[in-house]
C-alpha cells in the first residue's frame, strides 16, 4: 500500500510539473517565470519522491508508467479539457495492464 501510495504522489507532483511548465511556455512574460520554476521544482520533489519505494528500479518504472497514464489523463481533463480518444484508451488499457503485471 506505501508503495501505491508513493507511486500515486509522485505522478501527482510529475504531470502537476508538466502542466505548469506547459502552461509557463504558453503565458505571457510576466507569469512565465514563476510557473517555469514552479514546474521544475515540481519534477525535482517528484524525482525523490518515486525514489523511495521499495521497489527494485526497473519494476518502479514499469509500475509507475500506469499510475501516471492514470493520473495524466484526469489532470489532461479536468485542466486542459483533453478527452481521450479511443487509440488513448486502447493504448492506456495495454499500459495499466502491463503495470498491473509487473506488481504481481
Amino acid at each position: 500500500m506505501q508503495n501505491a501510495i508513493v507511486l500515486v504522489v509522485g505522478a501527482l507532483l510529475e504531470v502537476g510539473g508538466l502542466a505548469l511548465t506547459r502552461m509557463g511556455l504558453r503565458t505571457g512574460l510576466r507569469e512565465r517565470p514563476l510557473l517555469l520554476v514552479a514546474g521544475a521544482l515540481m519534477l525535482f520533489i517528484y524525482a525523490v519522491v518515486v525514489n523511495q519505494g521499495r521497489f527494485e528500479f526497473g519494476r518502479l518504472t514499469g509500475a509507475y508508467i500506469a499510475v501516471f497514464f492514470l493520473v495524466s489523463q484526469v489532470i489532461a481533463l479536468a485542466f486542459f479539457r483533453d478527452t481521450p480518444d479511443y487509440k488513448t484508451l486502447a493504448g492506456g488499457l495495454l499500459i495499466v495492464l502491463g503495470g498491473a503485471v509487473i506488481m504481481l
